[in-house]
């Protein structure tokens, strides 16, 4: 391929599936050569930016890049970025123009980070896209036959000082000209007009796209959405509102509060006349005891759920396994705000089971070796909810084509978008390959212990958060003797839960705890946390009330006795800050005196 591939992106049939896998085969074939003309082009483009020069000094070495530029986190990049922000020019770290900034689920002091993108960086993503295509159709017979029900949604956006928007990722791609100018292959047919997805009201959208998956139940060969945690926010959305969702069908009409005129147009074609029969069929399905299966009642020519169900998503899969009747989860793809990574090429993989290969001329790639054996690593993440591996900063990096079965590393990524030797804070195992190109198991984030949605709350953050609440216990006499957490996904939407041990100063005995008081900490604790977090609670509703669960005196020393038993070392022992092991939580819970919720969502405001 390095000698016959003219351009990095090339262009296909999106209708030929044997076009596409012949691509991608060449792309996990020669995974070094690419690689080398991945880096070559972005240096070369890129080395008299102000970023690289200070390094290289216009030099386009490789070696030297390696050698000179530094790998870096977010708050070594930051000011460059907001210099971008407020209006300086683009080619302080990229050549090509900056034309947006992508807003990731992962915080700054509080706010989104902000990653650089241009306008090849869509291309690179539509590129991306397209190669799942092939994949899916490898597997699975048919797609050609019907439609999909993918529940999208766009996000909250806002203008910087120098007049570039700032967005999520997956918003930017929507709102793109390359996903509305799409090519209607196949594999390209939405059960959702365009107009529902990027309706800005959240409840109307997910109203309006149940509503037309519902009338065209019979096209609908898979369903989906990005992440678990928003299919199921839908399936629970269908439950709360499947009378009025049927009462539209029966009728031919759409409710009077769809008040979007888009939405509200498009919608009427769809439901066009009264359909008595389906409202009555799904009447039928929706009003029995129990929900188990219902994927496969409501939509019964459904081949699978595809959805995000790796890292933090994992925690979904039981409930989803309830919905589903006996439906694949399917979790096509590896992404994030900086850069699209890798796709899973045996989409129909047990959840646990699940691979990613990296495309390599998706961005250069490097990996920091992480210190870590593994099974204390599975003891520390059931214990103690992050791990702490020893990434060492001397480390030197390891190429895509060098890294070795059964290793953990650290994900580096250096972009056509102006990122250079970049840490994701990911932490991948590589489980095998294909062809030569490495495929990785997403182990977890970095230092992240509570997330429900695209909220990542780590351990400090956590820790800023208590330490504003227990003030208020304080004042009244009262010690925060230890605390720790988890993420109750039992219930959707799921929600943090925060144990407490509290004690009267001076005195074993617990404290007669006022309702009001405890209210108010777990509002204050909400409020201390950053504003992805805010924006799930309050305006995206996908993250329920936070609570405090108030236990008694000892438990966490019953904790410790617990994660000892499990192999924790006694000397280095310390109270993990969130926990994993079903078994710790029973321990917790078992000794819970009061539980008490926030009342209020907390304030949000755009990045």
């Amino acid at each position: 391929m390095s000698c016959q591939l003219p351009a990095l992106l090339p262009d296909y049939d999106l209708n030929d599936s044997e076009a596409g896998m012949k691509i991608l085969e060449e792309l996990t074939q020669n995974v070094h050569q690419i690689q080398q003309l991945v880096l070559e082009e972005i240096i070369t483009r890129n080395a008299h930016t102000e970023y690289l020069k200070g390094f290289l000094n216009g030099q386009c070495d490789m070696q030297g890049f390696k050698n000179k530029v530094p790998v870096v986190n977010y708050e070594d990049i930051k000011p460059y970025i907001e210099r971008i922000a407020n209006g300086d020019s683009s080619n302080i770290i990229s050549a090509e123009p900056i034309i947006e900034l992508l807003t990731s689920s992962g915080t700054s002091g509080g706010q989104p980070k902000m990653m650089p993108s241009t306008a090849e960086d869509l291309h690179r993503k539509t590129f991306f896209y397209n190669l799942l295509v092939p994949v899916m159709n490898k597997y699975v017979d048919g797609l050609d036959e019907g439609k999909a029900l993918y529940l999208l949604f766009v996000k909250p956006e806002t203008k910087t000082p120098s007049g570039l928007m700032a967005r999520p990722v997956l918003t930017s791609y929507y709102k793109s000209s390359n996903f509305k100018n799409r090519p209607f292959d196949r594999f390209n047919v939405y059960t959702s007009p365009d107009e529902t997805i990027l309706c800005s009201d959240s409840k109307q959208s997910m109203y309006c796209q149940l509503l037309c998956g519902l009338v065209q139940r019979q096209d609908v060969l898979r369903v989906g959405a990005v992440f678990a945690s928003a299919f199921l926010r839908a399936i629970k959305f269908l439950e709360d509102n499947w009378k009025e969702l049927c009462s539209n069908i029966r009728a031919g009409c759409v409710s009077d509060w769809i008040t979007d005129p888009s939405c509200r147009n498009v919608v009427s074609l769809i439901l066009s006349d009264p359909n008595p029969e389906l409202a009555d069929l799904i009447e039928h399905e929706c009003s029995s005891e129990s929900w188990e299966g219902i994927i496969k009642k409501l939509w019964p020519r459904t081949k699978y759920i595809e959805v995000i169900v790796t890292g933090s998503m994992a925690q979904y899969v039981s409930t989803l396994e309830f919905y589903s009747g006996g439906l694949p989860l399917v979790s096509t793809m590896y992404a994030s705000s900086e850069c699209y990574f890798g796709i899973n090429l045996k989409p129909l993989s047990k959840p646990s089971y699940v691979s990613y290969s990296l495309i390599p001329n998706m961005a250069y790639f490097e990996f920091l070796p992480v210190n870590k054996n593994h099974e204390d690593g599975i003891r520390d993440v059931q214990c103690n909810g992050v791990c702490k591996e020893n990434c060492s900063d001397h480390v030197e990096t390891v190429d895509l084509v060098d890294v070795k079965l059964g290793q953990y590393y650290e994900l580096v990524v250096t972009t056509f978008t102006g990122l250079y030797r970049y840490r994701v804070g990911d932490i991948l195992m590589v489980t095998g390959f294909h062809n030569k190109a490495p495929q990785f198991r997403f182990v977890h984030r970095r230092n992240v212990v509570l997330s429900i949605d695209t909220d990542k709350t780590n351990e400090e953050d956590l820790l800023k958060a208590v330490t504003k609440a227990k003030v208020i216990v304080e004042s009244l006499g009262f010690l925060l003797i230890e605390y720790t957490s988890y993420a109750d996904t039992s219930s959707i939407p799921g929600h943090y839960v925060i144990f407490w041990e509290l004690t009267s100063k001076g005195s074993n005995h617990l404290p007669v705890l006022d309702t009001k008081l405890m209210e108010q900490c777990c509002s204050v604790v909400e409020a201390s946390l950053d504003s992805v977090y805010r924006r799930c609670r309050r305006k995206d509703n996908s993250i329920g009330p936070l609570e405090i669960r108030v236990v008694q005196h000892g438990t966490f020393d019953a904790l410790m006795d617990f994660c000892v038993s499990q192999g924790s070392s006694v000397n280095q022992y310390k109270t993990p800050r969130c926990i994993k092991s079903g078994e710790a939580i029973n321990i917790l819970d078992s000794r819970v005196v009061g539980r008490f919720f926030s009342q209020n969502a907390p304030p949000w405001e755009p990045v």
